[in-house]
C-alpha cells in the first residue's frame, strides 16, 4: 500500500520537531534563511542583467551595495549551516550560536524590507513567517526577541522620513526623479498614489489610453509589484505548508493524548477511568423507565496462570479474554476495570437480559484454549458479578436524595454554615453531579459482592446481587445514596 505524498511530509515534519537534536534544527532553519537569502540574490542578478531596461525604476548605484552585502550574508548563512550542525553536546554554544544566527538574519531582513521599497506583502510575509518558522526550530524566547525587534527596526524605517532622516532605497520614479535633488524614501502606496497623480495631470485634457495607462504602471509599480510577490510569495506558501503540517501534529498528538487517558494499552478496551465516566453518563441520561445493568468479570486463578506461565503469556491471555468480550458486546459497553477484572455497563438492560449475556460470556470465554509456544494448551474461566438497577429503585433512590438535600429557608439560615449557602439552582446542579458519581458506585459495589460470592461458590459462574437481596432479604446500608 503506498504512502501518500501528504502524509510523507507530515511524518518528516514531525521527526524534525520531536525527533533532532536542536543543533540540527538550528541548522535546518539556517538552510531556510540560505534558500531565502539566495532568492534576493538572485533578484539581484536579474536587476544587474536588465538594468537598461529597468535603470528609470531601480537606483542602480545602490544596487551593487546590496548585492554584495546579500552575497556575503548569504555565504555566512551557508556557513552556519554546517556550523550549527557540529555544535551536539555544549547547550551554552548551542544557544550562543542560535542568537549569532538570529541577530545578523533580523538586521539583513530590515535593511532588505527598507532597501526594497516599503510593501505590506513582503514586510508582513518576512516578519510573521520568519517568526513562524523560526520557532518551530529555536528557542522561542530568542525568535520572539527577534520578532520585537524586527517590528521596531520596519517601523523605525517607515517614521524616520518623516522626520527628515532619508534611508536608502532602490526605487525611484521616472517622472518625478529629475524633480528630486536625490532619492526619496516613499511607501509602496505612496508611490502609486504620486504616480496616478502624475498621469492624471499629463492626460486631464483628455481621456487615458490603455496603452499611456500600461506604460506609466509597468514603469514602477508593475515592476515592484512583481517584486514584491517573488520575494514573498514562496516563503508565504511554505510557511502555510508548514503551519498545516503542524496542525497534522498537533491534531495527531492530541489523538494519542485522549488515546492513552481512555484506552488500556495491553487490551486496546477502554479503561477504569473513562468507564467510569461512561457509566455516569449514560446513567445521567437514561430515561426514567429504563433498567440498568452492571456486570464485573473477573479470571479465575489467574495468579497461578502467571506463576506457571509467565507474565508474557497472562498478558496473552487478558488481550484474548478482551478479544472475546469485543467480540460479544459493543465495544463502548466495555472496559478492563483493573488486574485480571473487566467492567461491562448495560443501559436500557433488564436483568434477564443482563443474566443471558453473563451467561454467554462465561460460555465462550471456559470453551476459549489458549494456544502457547513452549507449553501445552490450556482454558481459562471467569466468575461473573451482576446487579441490575431497576427504574423503581432508581426513582426510589432520586426521591430520598431529593429530599435530603432541603433547601435553605430565613428560618434556619443562621444555623447553616456561610460555606453551605447556595442558591436552589446551584442546589439542584450539585445534585445532578453526585447523583450519578454515588449510584455509579453502589451498583459497582453490588456487583463486586455478586462476584465475591461466585468466586466462593467454586468459580466459573454467575451470581447475581438481585437475587442474593431477594433470597437473602439482605439490608445494605452501606450503599444508600
Amino acid at each position: 500500500m503506498t504512502t501518500p505524498t501528504y502524509q510523507l511530509g507530515y511524518k518528516k515534519l514531525s521527526k524534525i520537531i520531536f525527533e533532532w537534536h536542536a543543533a540540527d534544527k538550528a541548522s535546518l532553519l539556517a538552510l531556510f534563511i540560505t534558500i531565502e537569502v539566495t532568492a534576493h540574490w538572485l533578484w539581484c542578478l536579474l536587476a544587474w542583467i536588465r538594468q537598461d531596461a529597468i535603470d528609470d525604476y531601480v537606483y542602480i548605484h545602490l544596487l551593487y551595495p546590496l548585492w554584495i552585502g546579500v552575497t556575503v550574508a548569504a555565504l555566512f548563512f551557508w556557513w552556519m549551516i554546517g556550523k550549527l550542525a557540529r555544535i551536539k553536546d555544549n547547550k551554552k554554544d548551542l544557544y550562543k550560536w542560535q542568537i549569532i544566527l538570529i541577530v545578523p538574519y533580523t538586521i539583513y531582513l530590515t535593511v532588505v524590507i527598507v532597501m526594497m521599497g516599503y510593501s505590506s506583502l513582503f514586510a508582513g510575509v518576512s516578519l510573521v513567517g520568519g517568526a513562524v518558522l523560526s520557532m518551530m526550530l529555536i528557542k522561542r524566547q530568542y525568535v520572539w526577541y527577534m520578532f520585537l525587534t524586527q517590528i521596531a527596526l520596519v517601523l523605525l524605517a517607515i517614521i524616520s522620513p518623516y522626520s527628515g532622516i532619508l534611508l536608502p532605497n532602490l526605487r525611484q520614479l521616472t517622472i518625478t526623479y529629475p524633480m528630486l535633488d536625490t532619492f526619496s524614501y516613499l511607501s509602496y502606496n505612496e508611490i502609486m498614489v504620486i504616480e496616478n497623480a502624475i498621469a492624471a495631470s499629463l492626460y486631464k485634457n483628455e481621456a487615458l489610453g490603455w496603452e499611456g495607462f500600461n506604460q506609466i504602471q509597468r514603469s514602477s509599480t508593475f515592476f515592484w509589484r512583481l517584486t514584491h510577490i517573488y520575494l514573498a510569495l514562496p516563503k508565504a506558501i511554505f510557511i502555510v505548508y508548514a503551519f498545516r503540517m503542524l496542525l497534522l501534529i498537533l491534531d495527531d498528538s492530541k489523538r494519542e493524548i485522549v488515546k492513552h487517558a481512555t484506552q488500556d494499552e495491553l487490551t486496546t478496551l477502554y479503561n477504569r477511568r473513562y468507564s467510569l465516566t461512561q457509566m455516569q453518563q449514560t446513567l445521567d441520561a437514561l430515561p426514567d423507565n429504563q433498567d440498568y445493568s452492571v456486570i464485573l468479570l473477573d479470571l479465575d486463578f489467574f495468579k497461578d496462570i502467571n506463576d506457571n506461565y509467565g507474565h508474557q503469556v497472562g498478558d496473552q491471555v487478558l488481550r484474548e479474554v478482551a478479544s472475546i468480550l469485543k467480540n460479544t458486546l459493543d465495544l463502548d459497553s466495555v472496559s478492563r476495570y483493573g488486574g485480571e477484572e473487566f467492567l461491562i455497563i448495560l443501559p436500557d438492560t433488564t436483568h434477564k437480559e443482563a443474566m443471558a449475556i453473563a451467561e454467554t460470556l462465561r460460555g465462550n470465554i471456559s470453551s476459549h484454549v489458549v494456544q502457547t509456544c513452549n507449553k501445552p494448551s490450556f482454558q481459562v474461566t471467569a466468575s461473573l458479578g451482576l446487579y441490575t438497577f431497576s427504574a423503581a429503585e432508581r426513582d426510589r433512590i432520586k426521591q430520598e436524595f431529593a429530599e435530603a438535600t432541603t433547601q435553605v429557608t430565613p428560618q434556619n439560615r443562621r444555623t447553616v454554615p456561610l460555606f453551605r449557602l447556595r442558591s436552589t439552582k446551584t442546589v439542584q446542579a450539585t445534585e445532578a453531579q453526585l447523583l450519578p458519581d454515588r449510584v455509579c458506585q453502589c451498583l459497582i459495589n453490588l456487583a463486586d459482592e455478586a462476584l465475591y460470592v461466585a468466586k466462593a461458590r467454586n468459580r466459573n459462574q454467575v451470581v447475581s446481587a438481585n437475587e442474593l437481596i431477594d433470597v437473602q432479604a439482605m439490608t445494605r446500608p452501606s450503599y444508600q445514596v
